[in-house]
């Protein structure tokens, strides 16, 4: 995991009124009612008229790492709420990302991660690179590319997660299927239900649920859901320390 050093939060406030934020001196409520509130570390600086637009260009400058890579942003849909983190303290994980749209400038698809061949020729490459040379892509390459993204707790609760790239395939299959009968649905059951008899090693997967609209990050790999220490403990998943 990642702890966050902090970074000021003054270039982001400007940013926001460049962006057509009311500040919240000059903000009429009874002029407009439904308005997203936006908090910046816990301080309500103004308000915004399209919040999801807006949302989803901080979200390209941090994955451009135009802003800090440990900024934090939370979209509170419900409460009509986009809240912004850039203190000290927060403990944060990395996850894949998953594209929301088509990108015709990388040839990525809708749901698709990011990560490509591209991506992983430049990882093998830098076998024969020195760390320290400019050619180096490693992991801050996989960030500033968009591949990797660092989120919170609170963002966390607000994003959708798949466990594997595996799983988000076979996702992505599934939803461009039509939709199956109960029939068809005991079928699979039973034979899901055999082949996990036969495999009992095999790791358990979760069912694929279509009803979900779309996957935010994938994690890199489902054991970093527990973390270094408690990964590398024997049967993570019958011990009761974990």
């Amino acid at each position: 995991c990642y702890v966050s050093v902090g970074t000021p939060a003054d270039p982001i406030k400007d940013f926001m009124i460049q962006r057509n934020m009311e500040v919240l001196e000059e903000y009429e409520p009874a002029s407009n009612p439904f308005a997203t509130k936006i908090f910046i570390n816990g301080t309500w600086v103004g308000v915004h008229q399209d919040p999801k637009h807006l949302v989803s260009l901080v979200q390209d400058l941090r994955r451009k790492s135009i802003i800090s890579h440990e900024v934090s942003l939370v979209r509170d849909i419900r409460d009509r709420e986009f809240k912004i983190f850039s203190d000290a303290g927060r403990v944060m994980r990395p996850l894949f990302v998953v594209e929301q749209e088509d990108n015709p400038e990388t040839g990525v698809q809708k749901g698709s991660l990011v990560l490509n061949k591209e991506h992983i020729r430049r990882l093998e490459a830098d076998q024969n690179i020195n760390p320290a040379d400019d050619d180096y892509f490693g992991w801050d390459g996989l960030q500033h590319s968009g591949v990797i993204e660092y989120l919170d707790a609170e963002e966390e609760e607000t994003a959708m997660i798949c466990m594997s790239p595996e799983e988000l395939e076979e996702y992505r299959q599934e939803k461009g299927r039509p939709k199956k009968t109960e029939e068809q649905r005991q079928q699979e059951k039973m034979e899901q239900l055999e082949h996990d008899g036969a495999s009992l090693n095999a790791r358990l997967k979760t069912k694929i649920n279509t009803d979900i609209n779309m996957y935010t990050h994938c994690e890199i790999h489902p054991s970093m859901l527990l973390g270094i220490c408690a990964s590398i403990i024997p049967f993570p998943d019958h011990n009761q320390v974990c």
